[in-house]
């Protein structure tokens, strides 16, 4: 397949990279230069330097030709209004496909429901980093409907659950590879109460792979994510993947929370969501055992 990757060299972005050299796919990256694209030096693999932002030089592109042939974009940065269509006005007649990279967290939040991808989007701003983030992707997915349905491409929108695994930018699972290989122990909510799903980044590549030019994945929206767990089930699971017991200090979410110790899953159950992600399983997803991808993530933690 002839894909356009946009971004490529950060966590998700390279994870799916490195599936589609596997795959032999002709693949051209395009990204702002600012970290080394990494990839095998005999694959199909091209990089166009271009901040999606420079109207100019996205200009530039489509009349050198650069993307002529592309099939499908696979979108790992679009995070503001706007960063849709400016990449659409670029795209040559043979795109069929266009996927963009959304979260779960673009669903209405507090429901207390099992939130399918029928459920309502949220339209409240929360504010800060995180409320822009959220607010920035519940954008792009109307902007992407409506790009779309203007020039007849087929789009698909992936919305992942926490992402862990190797090439993590994200404070996720390596604050507690931290205490682990520093002292061999874990902070403790003991009382927490919250639940979360995460899928390993390996997955979610397969997954996307398995979305392009596929009829199933036209037009419609993937909850990506595991099963339901909690933090016992999380550090149990660090337990497999290190091969060790893990002593836990323990302390009341009461204290973490007044301390601002950065745990990076909801602590109770008011904070906690629930996706339903059998319509991806649907497709084909597929789960790698979370203990399995942990200790993939800690190897890659530990030699990085």
């Amino acid at each position: 397949m002839k894909v356009l990757i946009i971004g490529g060299t950060y966590f998700c972005g390279k994870a799916f990279l490195e599936f589609c050299e596997q795959c032999g796919d002709e693949v051209t990256v395009l990204n702002r230069g600012t970290r080394k694209l990494e990839h095998n030096a005999d694959g199909h693999i091209r990089e166009i330097v271009v901040d999606r932002k420079d109207v100019a030089s996205l200009a530039k592109v489509k009349a050198e030709g650069s993307l002529d042939g592309i099939q499908a974009v696979v979108d790992f940065c679009a995070y503001e209004a706007g960063d849709i269509q400016k990449v659409m006005q670029i795209l040559p007649q043979s795109v069929t496909q266009y996927i963009m990279i959304s979260t779960c967290d673009v669903y209405y939040r507090g429901t207390g429901k099992v939130l399918d991808e029928t459920a309502a989007l949220e339209t409240r701003d929360f504010g800060g980093e995180a409320g822009a983030y959220i607010t920035g992707k519940v954008a792009l997915e109307k902007e992407l409907r409506e790009q779309a349905a203007e020039r007849g491409i087929h789009i698909t929108s992936v919305r992942p659950a926490f992402i862990y695994g190797p090439y993590n930018y994200a404070p996720r699972e390596g604050i507690f590879f931290q205490w682990i290989a520093k002292a061999g122990q874990v902070l403790f909510p003991m009382d927490a109460d919250g639940s979360f799903q995460v899928v390993y980044v390996k997955d979610l590549a397969r997954f996307l792979h398995l979305c392009l030019l596929h009829e199933r994945a036209y037009d419609e929206a993937f909850n990506v994510c595991g099963d339901q767990i909690d933090y016992e089930k999380f550090v149990q699971a660090l337990e497999r993947a290190v091969g060790n017991s893990i002593e836990r200090v323990e302390l009341p979410v009461a204290v973490v929370q007044e301390k601002g110790i950065p745990l990076p899953f909801p602590l109770t159950k008011e904070e906690s969501e629930s996706y339903d992600g059998s319509k991806a399983r649907s497709l084909g997803a597929e789960f790698t055992e979370l203990s399995e991808g942990l200790k993939e993530s800690y190897a890659w933690f530990l030699n990085s």
